[in-house]
């Protein structure tokens, strides 16, 4: 999974824009798009971006990681 272009789809998908998510984080809206084309992010970031969108990106990855659960 490239986190950056999963995060742009659930930005997209609620309705919001890269400005919008931008003025939340806050960064220059250019920062938004580099965010975008990331294949990997610092837990930090990942858990702003998931308290902002209030979408569980730790766990889409941990299932990526662990499809059957956790053993």
């Amino acid at each position: 999974m490239k986190i950056g272009e999963r995060v742009k789809e659930v930005l997209f998908r609620q309705g919001h824009t890269a400005k919008w998510l931008s003025e939340q984080i806050p960064c220059e809206r250019t920062n938004v798009y580099d965010i975008f084309k990331r294949d990997d992010m610092n837990v930090r970031l990942l858990a702003q971006l998931s308290a902002i969108l209030k979408h569980d990106f730790f766990a889409e990855i941990s299932q990526e990681i662990f499809p059957g659960g956790k053993k």
